[in-house]
């Protein structure tokens, strides 16, 4: 009887071992051959069979690239049924040859039982023939958009907070009507100083807009993004922006030698702050002081994290001498995992040490 239910039992196990889905592709690479860039997205489609004695369920199916996606069959396939994933290429911007992989994970045994193992692999590739240059594109007017655009949108600069700047923006109108620009704008520090043609610019008319940027009246220091919006009468955007990335320091060559001998000072006790480890979603706050051992008002011009992850305030903005402030750091813990690092840059009127870098990090669990 003992050895009857062993035999049972072996059987079973046998029976439960092989009882399994178990997919199989047709083809594991669907070649596109050559396709347009001009001639929009493309799907290629793949199927498969489950050959396994169990139902078959995909549980993932990832593109390896922002470019592809993909369809496919939802719930359960029966043993011996077909299902299929699609994958869609969008060949925009992207002449060439490409070759990209998408990767599928199933309930068979191997994923349930290793969360780490190899993903089935299947390709889709080909060539993607070049459109033809637009206009835009020979006359090299691709950073901006609409009929009537500037040439370069972005500028950089590094400013005292007594300089100004000008700079040029090239402009052309690709339409068949005039464009009106109008500069849309109510902050001090940014006008129009000079442009090279009326308010409206001639069908097929190239022209500059010179822009100023006044840094004494940005009343602001550090690393600050400014945008500069023209309204315009372009049918397809008829808002242009102009980007500024300026790095505004204070000027102490005004200062006299009396005033520097009587200048704050700023003492950090400490620079380098670890929070230790910190639960996804969790925050964790560290205080650290500022003590202005000068003889006049320390003066905290502006705090600025290289990372949205680690907020930081003062308790007092304005030190008097001889006194403190506390600067109280969060580290807000996102779902990134891993250890994090940042830097803290405390800009003051301290003329010695202006810019104080403090080093922050921590781990998120």
């Amino acid at each position: 009887m003992k050895k009857l239910s062993l035999s049972i039992l072996m059987v079973v196990a046998f029976v439960f071992c092989y009882a399994q889905p178990k997919i199989q592709f047709d083809q594991t690479t669907y070649d596109f051959g050559k396709i347009h860039e001009e001639g929009g997205k493309v799907t290629g489609k793949f199927e498969f069979t489950n050959v396994g004695n169990e139902p078959l369920e995909l549980t993932s199916v990832r593109p390896g690239c922002g470019c592809t996606a993909a369809n496919y069959t939802k719930g359960q396939i029966a043993p011996g049924q077909k299902g299929y994933i699609e994958a869609t290429y969008n060949p925009y911007n992207r002449p060439g040859y490409f070759n990209k992989n998408i990767r599928v994970t199933t309930n068979e045994p191997e994923y349930i039982e290793d969360s780490k193992a190899a993903p089935h692999m299947i390709f889709i590739k080909g060539e993607v023939i070049k459109r033809p240059a637009t206009e835009f594109e020979k006359a090299g007017y691709t950073k901006t958009a609409g009929m009537a655009r500037f040439f370069e949108p972005n500028v950089t600069h590094n400013l005292l907070n007594t300089e100004s700047v000008l700079d040029t923006f090239k402009v052309r109108n690709f339409w068949n009507k005039p464009v009106n620009f109008r500069l849309e704008s109510t902050a001090p520090y940014i006008s129009e100083a000079y442009r090279s043609f009326g308010g409206d610019l001639q069908p097929g008319q190239e022209g500059i807009i010179v822009v100023k940027y006044d840094a004494s009246k940005r009343a602001a220091f550090g690393q600050l993004k400014d945008a500069v919006t023209y309204v315009t009468t372009d049918s397809l955007e008829s808002k242009k922006q102009l980007h500024y990335a300026v790095n505004i320091k204070e000027d102490f060559s005004v200062l006299t030698p009396k005033q520097l001998k009587k200048a704050p000072v700023s003492n950090y006790g400490a620079v380098d702050f670890d929070f230790g480890t910190v639960q996804k979603n969790g925050q964790k706050t560290i205080d650290f002081q500022i003590t202005n051992t000068g003889k006049s008002p320390l003066i905290i011009r502006n705090l600025v994290s290289s990372s949205n992850m680690f907020k930081a305030r003062a308790s007092v903005m304005e030190i008097p001498a001889g006194g403190s402030t506390t600067i109280t750091v969060d580290f807000r813990a996102n779902n990134r995992a891993g250890d994090q690092k940042a830097t803290l840059e405390v800009i003051t009127n301290d003329p010695n040490n202006s810019i104080q870098v403090v080093n922050l990090k921590g781990q998120i669990q």
